[in-house]
């Protein structure tokens, strides 16, 4: 679901185990969990996802394309 983020991070070399660290999350598996789309990611959450990659958040969650 969330592909532009699973791009940002294969692209930067970050591992899901460091996501889920940056997280707070136990296992890699929680974080899959949300970048699945399975489990909704908090506002918190994606600031803290935002701040890691030095991003803004809408670039990150966001289809920022303007259809015409």
């Amino acid at each position: 679901m969330f592909d532009k983020l699973k791009q940002i991070r294969l692209s930067k070399n970050i591992s899901a185990e460091q996501m889920a660290c940056v997280l707070g999350l136990e296992t890699k598996a929680a974080y899959y969990k949300k970048e699945a789309g399975n489990v909704k990611f908090s506002l918190d959450d994606a600031k803290k996802i935002a701040d890691f990659f030095n991003m803004p958040i809408e670039d990150i969650f966001f289809d920022n394309e303007v259809s015409q």
